[in-house]
């Protein structure tokens, strides 16, 4: 979409700016009428160059003149009028001052893309204030349930205070009695009938506490159940959604620390319930009496508060980093026999009292019933110390423990058959993690699954293992299905074009744009690319992509690990188109100046490669051209700038020349990658140019396309030759040491 185009659909606050960008001078029909062209063009060299500005200044009026024609074509009278007027006011305003009317344009679309910017940030910023409203309010909501539940507690503690003086004083008041009641010169009538009263008195108000301490703790308990409930059925269970996502690439897992607060607040919480509850046993073994309302209800409290702290504990037991090779800390939860993978646990209720008090056992498959079910599934070992206990960490109290040293061995298996339903990258496997905790002569049982994993014995695997990884996590939520693989279900493309685009933005700091995502969606949905339409585990995984003789995923991966060695700082500069069709490519091309090129992903190469395509020839006749595609092997010994920079189009005995000028759409070559290119080294040795001295001429590897002679200009154009033209000829081609490529005309 042009610049252009995006500021028409811009809020009327930031369209009046734009309105007070032109006038008269240089109307606002002009810059609609030849919004692609201007915005084409390469305005910031012509305000600075008149020959440049002249060339663009006559560009502009045949513009004119061609859109004059169009409205001619339709019999509108009025814009045929606007557009002539419009164009004398040009002529007579630039014609002796070019490089004035180029400096104006520049500011013009400069200050456009600061209309676009501004425009952005604040939709950015409204998002991320909704965004960020929602969080915040959901965890003020939160807060205020668990503040709620502390403050309850604390109010439950000081009734049981309460009750307690009641109670001491009701004792005191008691024995007193019985000792006057039994002495020679005891209480008159009336003053036993008094103390009766008033002992009787003193028993229905500490029977009344009793209860009213009994209804705090019962009414407390749905109160609290109630906000662990939100804490493990929602919280916990959306950190463990965005974990998923954060392993195949998605945005970074919020912090477990919030979460940890909150779980430890509530199992203080219940905590100190039970410990009121024993305090209220002690008072009823001082005095109890036939309707003793802590008989009657200490036993269900108890058990319920129980309950409720051993599903909390339970819940607060997670795998806080997934099983991951440290060689390999991009592609979690595949994990290679023989290498070392870590894992780290932790337990969300921070209590003081279990540090260094559970120890932490690892097993691989427990009750796994593919084991039995699944003809082939593999078994392994774990190696190394398989136990850890959980400490508290000095950065942050939390209480957990690392596994650093693992490793995976498979079990020897002779009866083993190759004919198994599932390959080795979709066999899915899982770690346990078992613990104890000893409370009040109560036992808790712990345990936590990891994520499934894939086992790999050869690195090579390791691209469709994670592509396995990928499609689960994608799709399931549930860390036990292992048997996902005998029947994967289909993705929709909106769900697969974003994980795709993660697989980008998590090597790089760019993901794919909207147009990047359609190109690739067209070869996965040829009948046609919509956000509900279905793609096969097949089709992304295992079956041949169109002609080729590999899958989609590998040349998904392929460009990957080229963009990861090879071209990571043009990527995230925007520099690469990448994903782009042929047909697309003549489409951006066929109305840019001569000389501009884009690059683009090659498809036909399973291990990535890249290639550049440029447009040349008049309006009428235009050509494209493409070189053969650059892979590894090319791009270890020469980087893409200098290929740009160094590349020469030649045919026998004509002059070479750089037929790329342009970076689409219209990024001067060398402001583009002039950055990136390599700088000459001093040499160390003298240069001998006669070859009697030890020292070498310097050489550079150039790219060089051969071309049939009449595709370039006739000798005419290029003869006669000057002194100086042929003193670089013979600088550049015989001091070089050519690489020939053969072109490619797709």
């Amino acid at each position: 979409m042009s610049q252009w185009c995006k500021l028409q659909q811009l809020d009327s606050k930031f369209l009046e700016h734009v309105h007070q960008l032109y006038d008269d001078t240089f109307p606002m029909e002009i810059r609609q009428y030849l919004a692609q062209w201007l915005e084409s063009q390469d305005w910031d060299y012509a305000a600075e160059d008149f020959s440049m500005a002249t060339l663009l200044f006559q560009n502009l009026l045949s513009q004119l003149d061609d859109q004059y024609s169009r409205f001619t074509q339709e019999n509108n009278f009025l814009l045929q009028h606007n557009i002539r007027k419009s164009k004398r006011n040009l002529q007579n305003t630039f014609v002796e001052e070019p490089m004035y009317m180029a400096l104006m344009i520049s500011k013009c679309l400069q200050e456009e893309r600061k209309i676009l910017k501004s425009a952005e940030s604040t939709d950015r910023m409204q998002m991320d204030n909704e965004q960020n409203t929602a969080v915040l309010g959901k965890v003020k909501e939160l807060d205020a349930k668990v503040t709620h539940v502390k403050n309850r507690v604390i109010e439950i503690e000081q009734m049981i205070k309460n009750l307690e003086d009641v109670q001491d004083e009701y004792d005191f008041k008691c024995k007193t009695f019985q000792v006057r009641e039994c002495e020679p010169n005891g209480m008159s009538q009336d003053d036993y009938k008094k103390e009766k009263v008033q002992l009787h008195t003193m028993y229905l108000q500490l029977h009344s506490k009793r209860q009213d301490v009994l209804r705090l703790i019962s009414s407390s308990l749905p109160v609290i159940e109630n906000t662990q409930n939100a804490l493990i059925t929602e919280e916990l269970v959306e950190w463990k959604h965005r974990q998923q996502m954060a392993c195949i690439g998605g945005p970074p897992n919020a912090c477990l620390d919030q979460l940890q607060n909150w779980f430890t607040t509530v199992a203080e919480s219940l905590q100190q319930i039970l410990q009121q509850l024993k305090k209220l046993e002690e008072l009823e073994q001082k005095f109890t009496y036939e309707t003793d309302p802590i008989t009657q209800q200490k036993k269900g409290l108890c058990e319920r508060t129980w309950t409720l702290f051993k599903q909390l504990i339970q819940s607060s037991f997670v795998v806080e980093r997934q099983p991951c090779m440290p060689t390999h800390p991009q592609r979690p939860l595949v994990l290679k026999t023989g290498v070392q993978f870590t894992v780290k646990l932790r337990l969300l209720v921070k209590l003081q009292e279990l540090n260094y008090k559970l120890k932490v056992q690892v097993q691989f498959d427990k009750d796994v019933s593919e084991k039995d079910t699944v003809k082939g599934f593999r078994k392994f070992n774990i190696l190394g110390t398989n136990t850890k206990v959980l400490n508290m960490e000095e950065s942050n109290g939390s209480l957990s423990a690392e596994f650093r040293h693992l490793q995976l061995k498979e079990q020897k298996n002779t009866s083993r058959s190759n004919e198994g339903p599932l390959i080795v990258t979709e066999e899915l496997h899982s770690l346990c993690f078992e613990t104890k905790l000893e409370q009040n002569g109560l036992v808790i049982d712990l345990e936590t699954p990891s994520l499934p994993i894939v086992v790999i014995s050869n690195v090579s695997q390791l691209p469709n293992g994670w592509a396995s990884i990928l499609w689960y996590n994608m799709l399931m939520n549930e860390p036990k299905n292992l048997s996902f693989f005998l029947n994967p279900l289909c993705a929709r493309w909106s769900q697969l074009s974003e994980v795709l685009s993660w697989q980008f933005s998590s090597v790089t700091k760019r993901g794919l744009s909207t147009d990047q995502l359609e190109m690739i969606g067209e070869k996965l949905l040829p009948n046609g690319c919509t956000p509900d339409g279905l793609i096969s585990w097949a089709r992304f995984c295992k079956e041949n992509l169109n002609d080729k003789n590999f899958s989609f995923w590998l040349w998904i991966e392929g460009i990957l690990e080229l963009i990861r060695k090879h071209l990571l700082f043009l990527w995230n500069d925007g520099h690469i188109m990448g994903f782009v069709s042929k047909e697309q490519e003549r489409i951006l091309l066929k109305d840019m100046e001569p000389g501009t090129f884009l690059l683009r992903f090659s498809e036909s190469s399973r291990e990535g490669a890249i290639t550049f395509t440029w447009v040349e020839g008049p309006e009428n006749d235009r050509s494209f051209h493409s070189v053969e595609p650059y892979t590894r092997k090319e791009l270890s010994a020469v980087s893409l700038p200098d290929i740009i920079r160094n590349y020469k189009v030649m045919a026998a005995e004509n002059f070479p020349e750089n037929p790329l000028k342009y970076l689409y759409p219209a990024t001067l070559k060398d402001n583009a990658f002039g950055k990136y290119y390599s700088r000459h080294k001093e040499s160390s040795e003298p240069m001998d140019v006669d070859g009697k001295g030890k020292g070498y001429i310097r050489t550079e590897l150039i790219s060089v396309s051969e071309v049939h002679p009449s595709r370039l200009p006739g000798p005419e154009a290029l003869l006669p030759m000057s002194p100086e033209e042929f003193d670089q000829v013979v600088q550049e081609v015989t001091s070089a040491e050519i690489m020939m490529c053969t072109e490619c005309t797709p």
